[in-house]
């Protein structure tokens, strides 16, 4: 194994961190927010971010396959990517469930 390899294969400290929020339903929905890293590239992120989703609200089934291309990007580039879509992570996850066929009804309570 050459030098070169070895350093390839060893983990790089992050280049950034990405806050993409969402902004709610009428365009722009999205805001792509930096706390750290070369403004260059985070700009350059931040195009490619508005791109995949600048139509797409977080309901809409084409953001689900947009949402992870942004996530490959931002791992390819090395940067911390966090995602605010104005509403708790486990909620997010039933909205999403919801529509899809076989997926568990919602439990509602019955007060007695």
């Amino acid at each position: 194994m050459t030098d070169a390899d070895a350093q390839a294969e060893e983990p790089q400290p992050p280049r950034g961190h990405v806050r993409i929020v969402y902004l709610g339903p009428v365009a722009p929905h999205w805001e792509v927010q930096s706390t750290y890293g070369d403004r260059g590239l985070i700009s350059a992120f931040a195009e490619r971010v508005q791109a995949r989703l600048v139509l797409l609200p977080p309901h809409d089934p084409q953001f689900r396959r947009n949402r992870e291309r942004v996530a490959r990007d931002a791992e390819r580039e090395n940067l911390i990517l966090e995602w605010d879509l104005g509403e708790p992570e486990e909620d997010q996850s039933a909205a999403r469930d919801a529509g899809r066929p076989g997926a568990p009804a919602p439990q509602s309570r019955v007060a007695d």
